[in-house]
């Protein structure tokens, strides 16, 4: 018996931004897609980032500083089957199902310039909130032509919980810990290292790290890595030479 309040069945909800897909429910969602059945299971994966660090005294090896934690991933499997053993209605192929999956998924969104953001719900909960970085799809069943009609879509999704979110939920405001920022219209490496270090004179130093050949030339959603104050020595005259 169906329950209008809650979805039985995992459920992908498609937003065109994070806001939406944080906020937003069925109603608000752009496109869905739910499972045929539910995964048996997900894989959930957390990767922290080391940095090697001096040799500690009477060791023979090198320390390991941590640096940040990467966004959290999900994988799972989506089964397609269209030999009608799971719902009782067979059709030709998997193909009409693949597609429509591929284009709620991974489809370019040509007003927001990129593929969706989503937001997995299952029963009553939302289980996870992120970005699809992978779909791999193996075909496993075929009729005698060759024409495939059972298959497995393992989908991969990153948290795209925004970095000033997730430095604040790390509680890393350390400058003895490297930050990680995504560049926003309007921001300056100068302003970026105050706001990191309290002091704008660590830019060139920073640019340095980053491989940057011109620091006033900062594009908008790149990604810069602003290193352990204990490593980076402002110079007295303001900047260098």
């Amino acid at each position: 018996m169906a329950d209008s309040g809650k979805h039985d069945k995992m459920l992908i909800l498609a937003f065109a931004d994070s806001k939406a897909a944080e906020n937003g429910g069925v109603a608000e969602a752009d496109a869905s897609f739910e499972a045929l059945i539910n995964p048996e299971t997900y894989t959930l994966s957390y990767k922290l980032k080391f940095s090697e660090g001096g040799q500690g005294q009477g060791s023979s090896g090198k320390q390991l500083k941590y640096e940040y934690t990467e966004p959290s991933e999900m994988a799972f499997e989506f089964l397609f089957d269209n030999t009608g053993i799971i719902d009782g209605e067979p059709r030709d192929s998997i193909a009409d199902d693949l597609a429509n999956f591929k284009k709620v998924i991974i489809d370019y969104q040509g007003d927001a310039h990129e593929p969706r953001h989503f937001k997995l719900v299952w029963g009553e909960n939302s289980i996870f909130k992120g970005r699809v970085t992978a779909v791999d799809i193996v075909y496993k069943l075929f009729k005698s032509d060759g024409t495939p009609i059972r298959a497995t879509a393992k989908v991969t999704f990153k948290s795209s919980i925004e970095e000033e979110k997730r430095a604040a939920k790390e509680n890393k405001q350390s400058p003895d810990l490297t930050h990680v920022r995504r560049v926003k219209l309007g921001d300056t490496l100068p302003l970026l290292c105050k706001q990191i270090y309290g002091d704008p004179r660590y830019y060139l130093q920073v640019a340095h790290r980053n491989g940057l050949a011109n620091f006033r030339r900062l594009t908008p959603g790149m990604t810069l890595r602003f290193p352990p104050i204990a490593k980076t020595q402002a110079s007295g005259n303001g900047g260098g030479k």
